[in-house]
């Protein structure tokens, strides 16, 4: 049987499978464009204008197939990713250099961690290493070497305040930030969430990476955020769970779909 890279008792899995966590992809989104080589990458090589959503979903389908999916699935999404990201190069950048994507990928482990002890509370420290060291599989997974990866949560937390110090938000960040919170063509179904995505994306930024998009955010924005943290820890941990992992059944579905189809071209005609 092809069984995926975790057992289902991998606290990475039991962080990841969390549909809340789609409430924080805003905030890993502008805190990967805030590095200037992201940004530029983005910014010339995407449609993110046109589609904002789209690097949302292509994210999203990466995160679950590698942990969720099995080694066959995990191996082929990874490899599609890295081969997309060999043409993303310009002066300046190369999305396939190992230090961009360990910011990627902090981006991701940081907001998870975040959004994830909100709701259910700080893991345990055993557990929290674990599900540490188990994120570093999303960098290494399109090549990246495992040594990048900061060895631990004390060296993690070094290097992510120290990039975060060093990082200065420029118009390109700032317009594919407005492209993605303020979306031109956005589907009518959708429109309501985007006031509160925005608010809950500008209230979970670091303050300095905030101020550098130019957002205003007051200590009464601060309260409403707080309230609506602790009315989510109160009742979103009591919802089924077959509700709250749906988001990560629906993505697995959908590319288990479109896999079957490049495997039998024919498919998409029956």
């Amino acid at each position: 049987m092809n069984v995926g890279r975790f057992g289902d008792d991998a606290v990475i899995r039991r962080v990841a499978s969390e549909g809340l966590l789609l409430a924080g992809g805003g905030r890993a989104t502008l805190l990967q464009i805030a590095h200037p080589a992201v940004a530029r990458g983005v910014f010339e090589h995407s449609t993110f204008a046109e589609r904002p959503l789209d690097r949302l979903r292509a994210t999203l389908t990466y995160v679950y197939a590698v942990l969720f999916g099995t080694e066959a699935e995990a191996a082929t999404v990874s490899r599609a990713v890295h081969a997309l990201h060999s043409r993303v190069t310009g002066p300046g950048y190369r999305a396939n250099d190992p230090d961009l994507q360990v910011w990627v990928n902090a981006t991701l482990y940081d907001t998870a961690i975040l959004i994830y002890e909100r709701a259910f509370g700080p893991l345990r420290p055993a557990e929290a290493a674990d599900c540490y060291e188990q994120y570093g599989v999303l960098a290494t997974a399109i090549g990246c070497p495992p040594g990048a990866w900061p060895a631990s949560r004390t060296a993690f937390r070094r290097y992510y305040d120290d990039t975060l110090a060093r990082l200065r938000v420029g118009d390109e960040a700032r317009q594919i930030a407005t492209a993605l919170l303020r979306p031109r063509d956005l589907p009518v179904a959708l429109r309501p969430a985007m006031p509160v995505l925005r608010f809950v994306t500008v209230g979970l930024l670091p303050a300095a990476i905030r101020a550098g998009y130019g957002y205003t955010w007051t200590a009464g924005h601060q309260r409403r955020l707080d309230r609506a943290a602790a009315l989510t820890a109160a009742v979103y941990p009591r919802l089924p769970s077959r509700l709250r992992v749906l988001p990560r059944d629906l993505y697995l579905h959908d590319l288990r779909r479109r896999l079957g189809r490049r495997r039998h071209p024919l498919a998409a005609n029956g």
